[in-house]
């Protein structure tokens, strides 16, 4: 028996770290976890130090299988997948799987994979984290008792699949509680006043009424503001104050993964689980040409500033080289990381100075390069000079009025010749770039013009991606490794919907936002989740018992249970009356909550089993739905078909129902290719939800497809159609389904289904 096996998380990372360790190595990879509490059944022994019991996964069993195979023959095992607690939680099921109790069993932690990196780390192995392990372990378990003992109140209450999540469902509510600050804001009215001035001096230049009788000025309407022109128009406007001093903008610091999802968001519109998902291939290693697979960025979930001695070296070796001394300070700039930073990796920055985004741009796809040059561009310019500007303010008094000119003109560009931060606000707050005359104290200036703007108090904005992320680090809700998930999942949930970039609770999230808060007040409060946060950072520096943590959560949440169990609202059988009648019987339309949502129903139900959809006016108005007619007619009776909203997704029905109940599949004008087949293909939906298409014919024919089919013949083979895919980083594309084809087209849209 001979050699070493290293375990990887993820296949990408095998080629990168076979380049640099040779021969007598095996890299596998675990494809993530390979462990994890069962499906359909809590798996957590509540009664017993809530134990959790971990099964194989299903689709992991040939990977343990072949890593156990792997693992007899070696003399040392390598345990590396990503340096975190979810990592960690890896290692620890790998070792449990292949052998727990073996001496040759190590952990190693690459934080980025370069030579270097790697080779340092296998010739100091580590012992497996237990504590981190414990960490992990608690986040899990803490989530299974809220999701799956709180999620089944929801189904009986709500309506069935529903659920709710211990952190997800602490920013459906931040989300809520900002709509909630929207709607009950009352918007005021006020007024700003410019005057546009001329000196001895040119240019011209603008300045705004900042005080009245030395207070902020606070003009309230257009009579008030008439009265203020009057008498300024009547006065002289005279130069009162001249300040000049020299600024210095700082570089921000290199990028944690907060920061980089934020700014991804902002310069790119880029999702946080599409930044993350580019990352994560940075840093796995992309192929170089003859080169091969190369590591490119350092750890990408990470909450700390810190950079490693011989990163900073080199970023300063590379700024002394390319942009001069003048631009490189004395010594090395250090930040310090957040208070509440675990600090367990480094910043996010370049793996290496030698691979310059531009010179391998070729090997990058479009996402890629802009995300590598981002970070790339970020710690170059974190570790040089400051931007020095000239900074002018100009008071000018105007009897009892005063207004102030303010202008920033940049004296030495310093980092921001590499790299200047976007804003969420687009507004410029010192005048930066705005030249301002040569006046002097005492000086008269002549009045061009003066412009009254009418303005209005804003609510506070909705949170966009970058916005959010930043409310959830600043408040302690979740950690590097969980925002983008956090934001994934809300929306795939239907709680939240991303709306011109903005995110807007939806109705149902609204609905169980307040359920939740009302029964269980304690799992929604954000200061007690930041604080289970801070718990489970205790665990993993030792200084916290997992068992004191989660017996300490579950005594007073198993008492909430109870009381939900009784005493939540049920909407499910509740009906809201409206003033709409029934076009089939003549009685009443209520509202009902169904497995979709809010919907018509006549009160005859059962009698009447008459149901649509409804909007609302901008006055709260019920509005009923009117049904879409198609030109399809009915085979049964000859009248018109209409669109409806069924159980597995659209379809059409008879315009005569009740009279006539004939209901046919919905064509997306294909006709089936299966030989001796007639039907046509036509949109439906699994019992999950998810749309495909099948044959019309069914169950006589059983062709079926995911992918969209297009009415379009195939420009090269002639097939008779095409299908619309989807792919991350390339969006929506056409695409011919003859495999000796190989046609593909690019698509501006999805097409509606």
């Amino acid at each position: 028996m001979s050699g070493t096996l290293i375990i990887v998380e993820s296949p990408t990372k095998v080629k990168t770290i076979k380049k640099y360790v040779g021969a007598g190595y095996d890299v596998m990879a675990t494809v993530g976890h390979v462990k994890d509490l069962p499906r359909k059944i809590l798996g957590i022994d509540i009664k017993n130090g809530f134990e959790p019991t971990y099964d194989i996964i299903e689709k992991k069993k040939k990977v343990v299988s072949n890593l156990k195979k792997a693992a007899k023959n070696v003399d040392n095992i390598y345990l590396a997948p990503d340096p975190d607690r979810e990592g960690e939680a890896i290692a620890w099921h790998v070792a449990e799987e292949i052998g727990a109790n073996k001496k040759n069993i190590y952990r190693v932690l690459f934080n980025d994979l370069t030579k270097s990196t790697i080779l340092k780390a296998i010739g100091n192995p580590l012992k497996l984290d237990y504590n981190k392990y414990e960490a992990q372990q608690t986040r899990r378990i803490l989530d299974r008792l809220v999701g799956y003992q709180i999620s089944p109140i929801l189904w009986k209450k709500v309506k069935w699949g529903l659920s709710a999540g211990r952190v997800q469902s602490v920013a459906v509510k931040i989300i809520c509680d900002r709509e909630e600050e929207i709607r009950k804001f009352v918007q005021e009215e006020y007024w700003n006043i410019t005057a546009l001035l001329e000196g001895s001096n040119p240019p011209q230049f603008e300045a705004r009424l900042i005080k009245i009788n030395g207070k902020k000025a606070k003009v309230k309407n257009e009579a008030q503001t008439n009265s203020i022109l009057k008498n300024l128009r009547s006065s002289p406007f005279i130069v009162s104050k001249i300040e000049k001093k020299e600024t210095k903008r700082s570089p921000s610091p290199p990028f944690t993964t907060s920061k980089l999802q934020q700014e991804a968001s902002r310069r790119f519109n880029f999702p946080a689980k599409k930044t993350m998902s580019v990352a994560q291939k940075l840093y796995e290693g992309i192929e170089l040409g003859k080169e091969g697979p190369v590591g490119l960025i350092t750890y990408m979930r990470t909450d700390s500033f810190r950079i490693a001695a011989e990163a900073l070296a080199e970023a300063r070796s590379h700024i002394g080289e390319n942009y001069g001394k003048e631009f490189l300070p004395a010594k090395a700039r250090i930040f310090k990381s957040p208070r509440k930073s675990q600090d367990a990796h480094e910043a996010i920055r370049p793996a290496s100075m030698l691979y310059k985004p531009k010179e391998i741009r070729q090997y990058l796809s479009s996402d890629q390069f802009r995300l590598y040059q981002l970070i790339w561009n970020r710690f170059v310019a974190s570790q040089m000079n400051p931007a020095i500007f000239d900074q002018t303010t100009i008071d000018i008094s105007v009897g009892s009025y005063l207004f102030r000119a303010q202008g920033a003109i940049m004296k030495f560009a310093g980092f921001t010749v590499v790299y200047t931060e976007t804003r969420d606000s687009a507004e410029d707050e010192n005048g930066s770039g705005r030249s301002l005359p040569e006046v002097q104290d005492g000086e008269t200036l002549s009045l061009l013009s003066l412009t009254p703007e009418q303005k209005f108090t804003q609510p506070p904005p909705r949170f966009s991606e970058a916005t959010l992320v930043r409310e959830l680090e600043e408040k302690g809700i979740g950690r590097p490794s969980t925002y983008a998930a956090i934001l994934s999942t809300i929306q795939d949930r239907d709680y939240v919907r991303l709306e011109t970039k903005r995110f807007h609770p939806t109705e149902l999230g609204i609905l169980i936002n307040e359920l939740l808060v009302k029964n269980f007040s304690r799992i929604l409060d954000i200061d007690f989740t930041a604080s289970l946060e801070d718990q489970l950072d205790m665990i993993e520096e030792g200084k916290l018992k997992r068992i004191d943590t989660l017996r300490d959560f579950y005594t007073p949440f198993e008492e909430d249970l109870k009381k939900a169990e009784t005493e939540m609202r049920n909407v499910k059988g509740e009906e809201t009356p409206t003033d709409l009648t029934c076009d089939k019987c003549g009685s009443p339309m209520v509202i009902k909550m169904g497995r979709k949502g809010k919907f018509l129903a006549c009160s005859g139900y059962p009698d009447c089993k008459n149901t649509a959809n409804f909007t609302e006016d901008e006055n709260g108005k019920i509005i009923q739905a009117e049904a879409q007619t198609t030109d399809t007619v009915c085979d049964k009776c000859g009248r018109k078909m209409v669109i409806k909203e069924g159980r597995f997704g659209r379809f059409l029905g008879c315009s005569g129902y009740p009279d006539c109940k004939n209901t046919m599949p919905i064509s997306v004008g294909v006709e089936c290719p299966e030989e001796g087949c007639s039907g046509y293909l036509c949109e439906k939906r699994t019992k999950k939800g998810k749309i495909f298409f099948g044959c019309s014919g069914y169950p006589q024919c059983s062709y079926a497809l995911w992918d969209k089919p297009i009415p379009e013949e195939c420009p090269e083979c002639g097939a008779p159609f095409l299908v619309e895919k989807y792919k991350k980083g390339r969006g929506y594309f056409k695409t011919c389904l003859n495999k000796d084809c190989g046609h593909e087209e690019r698509k501006t849209e999805k097409n509606e289904h």
